[in-house]
This record gives structure tokens, C-alpha cells and sequence, in this order.
């Protein structure tokens, strides 16, 4: 079965939507027009019948070298033949006023045989097209509300409901490609010139780069970092997707396969925190308009993630002809988990406005007006059983990182009144921040392992307990503390990274397992440089940063035993935690482990 390692995939987008390309030069997933839309290429979860476009060179190549463009998210693929060499510059163009993908053959030395293969398969690769020819050279495919266009003049031909071609390339020349995408029903303008949206593009992307502000030891990786996050905000409304995937197993054959193509509450304080340590403030501030329209109504509403403009209903669904990604199954769009009680996220949210006040963003009176009607909900709520922080399927239990982001909550509201003149009931506020404390530390910690465990009257360890001294719980000089991340260390360390929890069927609802979790190995990268372990804490950081491919993009978990790369690509939370983590390794002083353990431990003394 058709299925190339995740590593072999790089990523171009128009903050819009994305493409997988390979390394081969096919582009096997592709969603038009909007980073949830259904693709049109899906050959990523099934094999090439369900859609690509490829463009490379015919035959074999003796190497293959590829690059970002410094700075951008432009995509060179160079191929060396026997007779010559040649590149592919690939890339969606930025502000056209339709998705555009343009791929630029130009010739290096002597010849290049090169060969095209398109087919379009609309509707996650059920949908066969019609197709015609254009007056002006290329094609035309067209099925319900989709219509793509494929520009060129190289000659094509159509073959079993598939569309080739063969040309050489020659030393100096350059042969361009355009595909774009219309709604059907429109009648489309002439493309621009593919030339000026390739410049165009690359200027946009470098003057965003030229904004950050990050200098360090890991320049390159973070700024690469940050280009992904970029490329997986929707700019339209600012919201950030967790991934342009759906369905990429977190065990090959196996069947945790989830639709990320969503935006979680949850990822918003580690985004603020990557976007404003690095100077990106444009765009911290756009990712806390989109939180609070998406979060708008009664607390008791709330979803733990939503669409791209804000969208709450996300049904999930499979997609029974799709054989998926190394033969996992089922293929999955929509997330049912949307509509899970997770009562961590009201302190991840409180968190992020707070940290959107103490960095100086512009006052926001809704923002407050939400807040309240949080906590308020929250009084009533926080001692309920959830879902918990990983989504499972099974039982709700009372898991002890839920408990302590709802402290998180109360502890965010009370500095709100003491620190910026906000208006609440803070008395009843410290009081109840005090009682869930005492109760977290009762009932969640268990004396016997000298760790926190996973949820009350659990033996169970769980990687988001090493959320306790980030977000301040507890400082890391605690014993409690330095207990807890020695009994993850004995537990979930799989090859020396971390697993989220031991999955099982009667644990979480599902059979199988999972990679370990990057995320999180850069939480307890943070965590030993709180502990004053700062040798681990770079040791472990380098191991997790070589872990990206070679155009530097990470998935959410890694396969200690194939080594291979696994679950939804480019995963922005393995971003996030990167970049977050080079910014504490850099010891700035407004680094976010320092900024949300040291100075959060000192005010809940207050």
C-alpha cells in the first residue's frame, strides 16, 4: 500500500490551506478552499487513485535535495539525473483571490526528463470529475461545487480518467504549472503570471519572518517554527489549526486516527506565549479575537475546540473507501470530542487573556465579561468528573489536571482584580482557588509513589502533571514536584520521551497504542530546567529537535520503534512546545517557564 514516511513530506500554504508535498514532487493531500474543506488530493490516506499531483523527474533520479526558500514557505526540490539537473519550486500564493498552487520547473544543467501525473478526485478522492480542455492550454475538472483548472503549456494527455504528461527541461529554461481553484458556479478570470506569484509570495513570507524577534542558540529551528504556525492560521478570522491532517494514525495500522483540522482552547496560552516572545503581536492579537468570538454564549456552551471562523458543531463521520494512511482505519472527519466536558480549558483560557493583559494587549471588555461569566460557571462545575486534557473515550473521572487548571482559573481572575483593577468577588475567589488546592493536593497526589497521579484514587501517571509547576501550582522547589517528574520519568519514558499515559481499552475507550507524545517531551524539557537540571534539559531538547524531518516540520508523536514520525502533520503544538522551550532554554527573563512558574507560585502566596 501506498504510504512514504511522514519525514518525506514538506508544507506550503496561503494561511488558507496547505499542501503535502513529497519528496518525490507529488502533492498527496490537498483541501480546497479551506484547511477543512474536502480534498481533492487524498492519495496521503489512501494510494494514487484517490488523488495527487505529481510533477518530477522520469525515471530514476541519482539524489534528490530539498529546502524552504530562507525564510519562507516556498518549497525547492532540486533532482540530479545522469544528464543533467533541474528544480521545482512549489508554493500557494499568497492573497490571489482564488487557491492557487504554482510549481516551477527550471532547469540547472544539460536535460532533464521530466513527467506529469494529475489526478483530481474531489470529495476525499470519491468524486471523478469531468474534465475538458481549455482554449488557452491545461484542463479544466469539474464536480459539484468544485472546479480546478490546470494552466500550463506543456502538452497533456488524458488516460483512464487521469491526466499525463512527458517534456525536457533544458539548462536556463523554466517550464510553469498553475492549478487553481474556482467555486463551479462562477466564471473564472485569466490566472496571473505564475512568475510574479512566486516572487510575490516570497517577499510576503520573508517580510513575516524579518518581524520575529527570536535570537538564539536554535535560530534556524525556531523561526522554522513559527513560518509553520504561520502557515496554519486561517487568516481570515485568525484561528490556528492543530494540524492541515485528518486521520494520520498515532499507531501505524492502528485506529486512534482523529480529524485535526480544527482549533483547540487548549493550545491557545502555549500559542500567545510563542507568538509574543517572538514579536509576533499582529498575530497574538488576531488568536485572541478568534477566542473570544468563538467562545462567545454561556460558559455551560463551551467546546473545547471549533472550526476555523468559529464553527461549534463538528460532527465526526468515516470515510469507508478511504483504506487510510498504512492501512489505519477507520479515516474520520469531524471531531465528536468537540462537545466532551474538559474543564481544563476554562484555566487555559483565563490563563490566555491573562497573559494577553500582562503583555500589554489592547483592553478588551468582553474579555473581561467572559471571564466572570467562566468563573461563575465555574464555581459550580469544577468538581465534576470530565474527559480530561487527552479527550478519552472511556469514563469520566475526576483527573487531577483538570482540577488544577480550574485552580488556574480562580488564580487568573484573582490577579485580574489585584493587579489590574478588574471587578470581581475576589474573597470568594481566593477561597475557593485555597479549596481546590487543598483538595488537589489530597486526593491527587499520591504519598505511596511520592507523585501526583492521573486522576483521584488513581496509580496511574499522566505527562500533563508536569503542567503543575508550569502553570504555577506548585513551584518546582516543591519535593512533590520533583517526585512527580521522577515517577514519569520511571513510567512513561519510552527510548527517553514521553508518553501521555499507558493507553488501554478500559482506560480510554480504545484498543491499540500510541508514539510518544512531543509535546510533552518538551514539557519535561521544561520542567528539568526548572529543577535546575539544565544539562537534561538541552540533552533532551536536541533529541526532540532531531527529530523533525529535513525541511524541519514535526508530527504530534514519534514512533520509538519504527522511527518514524507519527499522527496528524505538521502538528502546531510540537511547534509551539518548541518554540517555547528554546525561548526557556535562552533564560530571558520573560521566557514563559519562568513567567508562569516562578511569578504564579509567588502570587498564590499573596
Amino acid at each position: 500500500m501506498r504510504s512514504l514516511p511522514l519525514e518525506d513530506y514538506a508544507l506550503i500554504g496561503d494561511c488558507h490551506s496547505a499542501a503535502l508535498v513529497s519528496r518525490r514532487g507529488s502533492i498527496d493531500w490537498l483541501c480546497l478552499p479551506r484547511f477543512d474543506s474536502e480534498a481533492c488530493f487524498a492519495a496521503l490516506l489512501g494510494d494514487e487513485s484517490h488523488g495527487h499531483w505529481t510533477v518530477t523527474a522520469a525515471g530514476a533520479t541519482a539524489t534528490v535535495r530539498r529546502r524552504y526558500l530562507p525564510g519562507t514557505m516556498v518549497l525547492e526540490t532540486v533532482y540530479e539525473t545522469a544528464t543533467g539537473a533541474c528544480r521545482v519550486i512549489d508554493c500557494m500564493a499568497v492573497d490571489d483571490p482564488h487557491p492557487t498552487l504554482v510549481r516551477l520547473v527550471e532547469g540547472l544543467s544539460g536535460t532533464v526528463d521530466m513527467a506529469l501525473e494529475l489526478v483530481v478526485r474531489f470529495d476525499y478522492g470519491s468524486i471523478v470529475p469531468w474534465v475538458r480542455r481549455l482554449a488557452s492550454g491545461g484542463i479544466e475538472a469539474i464536480a459539484g461545487p468544485s472546479t480546478l483548472q490546470l494552466h500550463t503549456r506543456v502538452p497533456l494527455r488524458g488516460e483512464n480518467f487521469r491526466t499525463y504528461a512527458e517534456f525536457v527541461v533544458h539548462a536556463g529554461e523554466r517550464v510553469p504549472f498553475m492549478l487553481v481553484w474556482y467555486p463551479s458556479h462562477i466564471t473564472p478570470e485569466p490566472p496571473e503570471d505564475p512568475y510574479a506569484a512566486v516572487d510575490r509570495t516570497v517577499r510576503w513570507w520573508e517580510e513575516w519572518d524579518a518581524r520575529g524577534m527570536y535570537e538564539g542558540e536554535w535560530d534556524d529551528s525556531v523561526r522554522r517554527s513559527l513560518l509553520t504556525l504561520k502557515a496554519l492560521t486561517y487568516a481570515p478570522t485568525g484561528g490556528i489549526v492543530a494540524a492541515p491532517t485528518t486521520s494520520l494514525p498515532e499507531e501505524l495500522g492502528g485506529v486512534r486516527n482523529w480529524d485535526y483540522r480544527f482549533c483547540w482552547l487548549r493550545d491557545a496560552t502555549f500559542t500567545l506565549y510563542a507568538l509574543l516572545s517572538t514579536g509576533h503581536r499582529e498575530e497574538a492579537v488576531a488568536w485572541r479575537e478568534w477566542l473570544l468570538r468563538a467562545v462567545a454564549g454561556t460558559p455551560d456552551q463551551i467546546n473545547i475546540m471549533y472550526g476555523l471562523a468559529g464553527e461549534r458543531r463538528l460532527p465526526e463521520y468515516e470515510l469507508d473507501w478511504l483504506p487510510g494512511y498504512a492501512g489505519s482505519r477507520p479515516v474520520r472527519v469531524g471531531n465528536a470530542a468537540h462537545a466532551q466536558l474538559q474543564l481544563d480549558v476554562f484555566g487555559e483560557v483565563m490563563d490566555t487573556l491573562d497573559l494577553a493583559r500582562r503583555s500589554g494587549l489592547p483592553y478588551s471588555e468582553d474579555a473581561w465579561h467572559v471571564q466572570r461569566s467562566m468563573l461563575a460557571y465555574l464555581e459550580g462545575a469544577w468538581h465534576e468528573p470530565d474527559e480530561g486534557i487527552w479527550e478519552v473515550r472511556g469514563p469520566r473521572r475526576h483527573f487531577t489536571h483538570s482540577k488544577v487548571m480550574a485552580w488556574v482559573a480562580l488564580d487568573r481572575g484573582i490577579k485580574a482584580v489585584r493587579d489590574h483593577g478588574r471587578a470581581g468577588p475576589v474573597d470568594r475567589w481566593v477561597a475557593l482557588r485555597d479549596e481546590i488546592h487543598a483538595e488537589v493536593c489530597a486526593r491527587g497526589y499520591n504519598p505511596q509513589l511520592g507523585s501526583f497521579v492521573q486522576s483521584y484514587g488513581s496509580e496511574d501517571l499522566d505527562a500533563s502533571l508536569l503542567m503543575l509547576s508550569l502553570v504555577g501550582f506548585l513551584p518546582a522547589s516543591d519535593p512533590r514536584i520533583a517526585g512527580t517528574v521522577a515517577a514519569i520519568e520511571r513510567t512513561l519514558l519510552s527510548d527517553g520521551l514521553v508518553q501521555r499515559y499507558r493507553p488501554r481499552r478500559e482506560h480510554d475507550g480504545l484498543p491499540g497504542g500510541e508514539g510518544v507524545f512531543l509535546a510533552c517531551s518538551f514539557w519535561l524539557a521544561d520542567n528539568y530546567l526548572l529543577l535546575g537540571r539544565t544539562a537534561d534539559a538541552r540533552r533532551l531538547f536536541e533529541r526532540l529537535r532531531g527529530l523533525a524531518n529535513d525541511v524541519g516540520l514535526l508530527a504530534e508523536e514519534y514512533d520509538p520503534r519504527t522511527r518514524r514520525l507519527v499522527g496528524n502533520f505538521p502538528q502546531a503544538f510540537s511547534h509551539i512546545a518548541l518554540v517555547n522551550t528554546a525561548c526557556n532554554l535562552s533564560q530571558r527573563g520573560d521566557c514563559p517557564a519562568s513567567d508562569r512558574s516562578c511569578i504564579r507560585a509567588a502570587a498564590a502566596k499573596k
